[in-house]
């Protein structure tokens, strides 16, 4: 089965409708997610889409997949809707141009998420923006082994500072949570290596 941007169009904007009509009017996030179902209940290919890009392509795709992740977006909702108003997609813009709608369509969690993983591993540095979990150890004492008294928060790096110390060098790192409050987590790569982590990905 293979449908075109325009025919996938028609089903969402049919579905969208289908609800109104029925008393239950679907947001914009809802849009999107609604998109994403259609493109992935497409038959899928075992072979990895992402094989077939070459490795800057795959790297660039990579770190905006990461990025959107971040923010609990959909990147493939986000490619869609540039597409459907002809936008720029800015670095992935190639992901149009030369692949199109249907190789996008092949594309699967199972086929980025393995990269993804790998990317965080190799990716030890933090970069401004990237969304992690903290854990509460760093403002409490919490016992060793207690997993129920340990607790993670989500929050975003907002500065980061290498500090030269006579001998020793190390990273300190300043934090904002949600609710707006920041907090600087001294000596990051070093002795608080085990207090944050790198933000789950959503599917």
């Amino acid at each position: 089965m293979s449908l075109n941007l325009f025919e996938i169009k028609v089903i969402l904007e049919a579905a969208i409708l289908r609800c109104e009509q029925v008393g239950y009017p679907l947001n914009e996030q809802q849009k999107a997610i609604l998109l994403e179902t259609v493109l992935e209940s497409l038959n899928p290919t075992t072979q990895n889409p992402l094989d077939e890009l070459s490795l800057e392509q795959r790297q660039t795709l990579l770190e905006f997949i990461f990025e959107q992740e971040q923010k609990n977006l959909s990147w493939k909702a986000s490619l869609l809707n540039d597409w459907l108003n002809n936008q720029d997609s800015g670095n992935v813009q190639f992901i149009r141009e030369t692949y199109g709608l249907g190789w996008l369509n092949r594309v699967q969690p199972i086929h980025w998420k393995e990269y993804l993983e790998q990317l965080q591993i190799t990716r030890q540095k933090l970069q401004i923006g990237d969304r992690i979990e903290v854990s509460n150890r760093l403002w409490e004492w919490v016992q060793d082994n207690d997993l129920l008294t340990q607790d993670w928060y989500i929050c975003q790096v907002v500065g980061l500072t290498d500090i030269e110390d006579g001998e020793s060098s190390y990273t300190n790192c300043l934090i904002r949570f949600d609710n707006g409050a920041e907090f600087e987590i001294e000596g990051i790569y070093q002795w608080n290596q085990g207090n944050w982590r790198f933000s789950k990905p959503q599917n």
